[in-house]
């Protein structure tokens, strides 16, 4: 599904257990209406957009906060406004009064001009977006925080696809560490995933316990030209919508 009018305001949305639904926001399009993404968000949002330095960070913030609570309230059928967000002990958001047998999960990211908001019910969701930067050490980077199997992998990709060999890696790491929800706790070496191109099934070994990563389905997604992106999702066999 994608987000380009900033008049948008989804009816009631259903979502089944074998399904996670993705929602693509072109930030470009619909952050401009600030006032009205504002209305929607909480003081505490309120007041977190307004530490961003440039307008259009705020901006790219209050709307993709503002999205994220909409899309939440047609699913559970509540005011966007009422909803109240709790975190866990690592810091991973979670709906207040979201108990039950298949609770309703969430993640978000943005970078650019992209959001991606990833939903589930009963199943832990991560998900990660990226701009694609050739002004960085990528493989110094690399040294520090991958793995020596997705090092060596990185390392005979050729330039300049190597950047986008290296934020294919990040995202998909990312995404995975989002949705397993354990925070800094999991070390970014501790786990090895596919630099293939269009890889959906990208995560290939978790340490120590190798038997985790058959629990979970981590693919690459589509999010424009410029950019790399990662979903991850609890268990096997769910279908994408998006």
């Amino acid at each position: 599904m994608h987000i380009t009018d900033p008049g948008f305001e989804p009816r009631a949305l259903t979502l089944p257990l074998n399904e996670v639904h993705l929602w693509r926001v072109d930030l470009d399009r619909v952050a401009a209406e600030e006032a009205r993404w504002q209305r929607i968000l909480s003081e505490e949002e309120r007041a977190r957009a307004k530490r961003f330095h440039f307008s259009q960070d705020r901006q790219k913030f209050s709307a993709t906060r503002a999205l994220l609570r909409t899309i939440l309230g047609a699913y559970v059928g509540r005011n966007p406004e009422t909803i109240v967000f709790r975190y866990s002990q690592k810091n991973k958001p979670f709906l207040e009064s979201n108990s039950g047998a298949s609770p309703l999960e969430f993640n978000v990211s943005h970078s650019g001009s992209r959001a991606l908001l990833a939903f589930a019910r009963g199943r832990e969701v991560g998900v990660d977006v990226e701009v694609v930067r050739s002004n960085l050490d990528c493989e110094s980077i690399a040294r520090r925080f991958f793995s020596p199997a997705e090092q060596k992998e990185l390392a005979a990709i050729e330039a300049p696809e190597k950047y986008r060999g290296f934020f294919r890696c990040w995202t998909r790491k990312e995404a995975y560490i989002k949705a397993n929800g354990a925070g800094l706790s999991l070390p970014l070496d501790g786990f090895d995933v596919s630099l293939k191109v269009g890889e959906q099934n990208a995560l290939l070994a978790t340490r120590p316990d190798g038997g985790e990563s058959a629990l979970w389905s981590l693919c690459e997604i589509e999010a424009g030209e410029e950019y790399e992106a990662a979903l991850c999702v609890k268990g096997k066999g769910c279908v994408l919508k998006s």
